[in-house]
C-alpha cells in the first residue's frame, strides 16, 4: 500500500503556494481530472470514467508522455496521492491542502525513480520542478480568477 512519496527515489521536489480562493474551489479545480485541459495548459489531455476515489485510474498527456494514473489515497478536501509508471519513470505526486483565515496552502511533492531517472537526474530534476511550479501557478490562477 502506498502511502506517501518514495522518499528515497532519485528525485524529490517539493513546492507550495498560497491560493486566495475557498477551499472548495481549490479542490474541486484539482480533482476535476477531465478539466485539467481547461485551465492548465502544460496538460493537451486527461480523462477519467467514473468518479475519483482510491483506486480510480486516469489518463493524461503532459510534455508529450501519455501517463496512466492511479489515485492511491485521497482524503476530501484536503489530500490526495497517486502515481504510477510511464516511460520507465516511476512517479508518485502528492498534493495537500489547508485553509487559514481564507487563505489555502497548496503543498505538492512527488518523487521520480527508475533507470531514465538515474541517468540524467539533474535535467529531470529541473524539469520536474519547472512542470509542478507551473502546475501551482496554473492552479492559483485558475482558482483566484474563478
Amino acid at each position: 500500500m502506498i502511502t506517501g512519496i518514495d522518499t528515497a527515489a532519485a528525485i524529490v521536489v517539493r513546492r507550495g503556494t498560497k491560493i486566495e480562493a475557498p477551499l472548495e474551489r481549490v479542490w474541486d479545480l484539482h480533482t476535476d481530472v477531465n478539466s485539467w485541459p481547461s485551465w492548465q495548459s502544460d496538460i493537451t489531455a486527461a480523462g477519467l470514467e467514473g468518479p475519483l476515489a482510491p483506486g480510480s485510474v486516469f489518463h493524461w498527456k503532459t510534455a508529450g508522455l501519455s501517463i496512466d494514473s492511479t489515485v492511491y489515497a485521497m482524503e476530501a478536501p484536503g489530500r490526495i496521492l497517486w502515481g504510477g509508471t510511464a516511460h520507465g519513470i516511476t512517479g508518485i505526486h502528492l498534493w495537500t491542502f489547508a485553509e487559514e483565515d481564507g487563505v489555502v496552502h497548496a503543498h505538492t511533492e512527488e518523487s521520480w525513480d527508475g533507470e531514465p531517472v538515474r541517468a540524467d537526474v539533474e535535467n529531470l530534476r529541473a524539469a520536474l520542478d519547472g512542470s509542478l511550479a507551473a502546475w501551482l501557478d496554473h492552479l492559483k490562477k485558475a482558482a483566484e480568477s474563478a
